[in-house]
């Protein structure tokens, strides 16, 4: 509809009445004379404006109809979403989440009202506690270790010194150089809807990982700046946990980043001064924390594959580090006895410091012998249980828990693993014809590998005992507390298993007959099946003859991995126990 303001300029011309021939005469109005003609002239400007604003009003008429074909056919989505304030925003994010926890739910086959009243209200809860790192869950007693299944895998490699998971591969690094992928079977799930009736057994699964692919480096293309792999002991490993990449560390000094889909290269970095000893990286991110026998750690942005900045502050040599979501991370010094947080953000350090001398137990035993307390000298492994505690392991054999609000741990637990056979009097003294009379004291075994399952009061310790140690921390957080052992347990000996479990009797040494981890765990992985670990948990641990830094402790056995499957024996845990962990933290 055309307007006044629509039409062409030539057609907007008002039309004067016609002339007449009558002299034009000059006249006076006064105010009576004005006030009596006021009534025609506002009767005239109102029809006036009411032609206008009818004209303005058809326009937009016009604007919507259009507007809103245009919105039908989706090409005002971008200018809304440019125009929606934060709040209209966060709104529509949230609404878009809980449909599609509706949706994910009703797949399941649960009815509406079991999706507001508990699950929705759970996933908020636990997704809210986790990103703030509140969430503490209590699942050390739903899974039945003693009857976990086991399996070794090895490839002709030497000492396998790091392993690192992402569902469904497991990738190994050794001293040879050698960066393998493999890939893990899934363990059989009991079906609901088997026939019964049917005598055909079901076909057998694959028990061993497969392996997919491996890389291997060259010591002798050490003078080549150009060369894109190691050239001496590859001694950490991590995989990031989108699957994209995977980080390699070694005694060359180098930092490689690979393609996890299939190994090939992608940067080399060279900024480390000295053998990089430790990996980890932020969860749920492509930030990656790297330790260095230079006493430093870097950052590293793995998304750009770009090098962030260099921590400092360890006044030995960094042997290992451990990360969660929060952008911190956790350091070990070795030989000076502190561990140390690092808040990125704040670019702030928090210490604590382990040591302490050697001194008697004040809590005899029951044959009125009281335990000695050996001498911390290194703190070799760490693993972060939550944002708040994390558990060391050092070469005393003690396992210590931490809290980021106490600078000297809450509590220590003595020779973990037990003690090493006492040395022969021709091993242990340096004189010729020694005096056989003189007994040597037995040592502790050093803690060579420690694993958490984050946000959980269950983590798990290696040594060279031949078992895989399982630990749970007290519904206090104040004591760590003995779960059992994985691997063979032999019937007649299984009650000393256990007693040496609590990490204070020594009593009774088992035969490597009766050992399925023969030789040193270097490293270990947690990781759980399904949802909050519904179809159990798995343990993979790397395994070698020697120790992932030297070759001053051998032990007999095979370079290889050993993966552990512990069978859910506890329903998942409900809203009810996550509302009790959050009341907890919170407090």
């Amino acid at each position: 509809m055309s307007s006044f303001f629509t039409l062409p300029a030539s057609q907007r011309k008002r039309k004067r009445p016609a002339e007449t021939n009558e002299p034009s005469v000059k006249r006076y109005v006064s105010k009576s004379t004005a006030q009596t003609k006021s009534p025609s002239a506002k009767t005239a400007r109102v029809r006036r404006d009411e032609s206008i604003s009818g004209s303005e009003s058809d326009e937009g008429a016009q604007r919507r109809t259009s507007g809103e074909e245009y919105a039908s056919s989706g090409g005002s989505s971008e200018s809304e979403e440019e125009d929606e304030t934060g709040a209209e925003r966060r709104l529509r994010l949230a609404e878009r989440y809980l449909e599609n926890i509706k949706g994910e739910v009703d797949e399941a086959g649960f009815d509406a009202e079991e999706i507001d009243r508990d699950l929705i209200a759970e996933r908020l809860k636990e997704d809210a506690a986790e990103a703030k790192g509140r969430l503490f869950r209590r699942i050390a007693s739903h899974f039945n270790f003693p009857e976990a299944s086991s399996c070794q895998f090895r490839a002709d490699t030497l000492a396998t010194t790091s392993i690192a998971t992402c569902l469904p591969y497991v990738y190994t690094v050794s001293k040879d150089l050698t960066l393998i992928k493999w890939e893990l079977p899934t363990p059989p799930l009991p079906s609901k809807h088997m026939n019964k009736s049917s005598k055909r057994p079901p076909p057998p699964t694959r028990r061993r990982p497969k392996k997919l692919m491996y890389t291997k480096g060259n010591e002798h293309m050490r003078k080549d700046p150009n060369y894109q792999h190691h050239t001496d002991h590859i001694l950490c490993v991590a995989a990031s946990s989108d699957g994209r990449f995977v980080a390699t560390g070694g005694k060359d000094r180098r930092l490689i980043i690979w393609s996890a889909a299939d190994l090939s290269p992608l940067r080399v970095f060279n900024q480390h001064r000295d053998a990089v000893t430790g990996l980890a990286f932020r969860r749920g991110t492509n930030q990656l924390y790297s330790s260095s026998k230079d006493r430093t750690i870097k950052t590293w942005s793995l998304n750009e594959l770009a090098y962030v900045e260099t921590l400092f502050g360890h006044q030995d040599e960094v042997v290992d580090v451990a990360a969660l979501s929060q952008e911190r991370c956790v350091s070990i010094g070795a030989r000076d006895r502190t561990a140390r947080l690092w808040k990125v953000v704040e670019e702030t350090q928090l210490v604590f410091r382990g040591g302490g001398g050697e001194k008697k137990s004040r809590n005899p035993n029951k044959d009125g012998v009281s335990t000695p307390f050996f001498a911390e000298g290194s703190i070799d492994r760490v693993a972060m249980v939550d944002e708040e505690n994390f558990v060391t392991g050092s070469d005393n054999g003690s396992i210590s828990l931490w809290n980021i609000y106490k600078k000297k741990p809450v509590f220590i637990l003595p020779m973990a693993h037990g003690l090493d056979p006492a040395l022969k009097p021709e091993e242990s003294s340096a004189e010729q014809h020694p005096d056989q009379k003189i007994p040597c004291p037995r040592q502790p075994r050093w803690i060579t590998a420690l694993a958490t399952v984050p946000y959980s009061d269950l983590f798990v310790s290696g040594s060279w005992d031949g078992w895989v140690r399982i630990w749970k921390i007290s519904e206090d957080k104040r004591r760590i507390e003995a779960v059992g052992v994985m691997g063979k347990v032999d019937s007649a000996k299984e009650g000393t298993v256990v007693a040496m479990a609590d990490g204070r009797s020594t009593g009774g040494e088992l035969g490597n007959a009766d050992q399925l981890v023969r030789g040193v765990i270097n490293d270990m992985a947690v990781f759980e099946r399904g949802d909050k670990g519904k179809d159990g948990l798995c343990i993979v641990a790397a395994v070698g003859t020697e120790h992932r830094f030297g070759r001053w402790k051998k032990v007999k056995g095979k370079n290889g991995a050993v993966v552990f499957e512990a069978k859910r024996t506890v329903a998942v845990t409900s809203s009810v126990d996550v509302e009790k962990s959050l009341r907890e933290a919170s407090h």
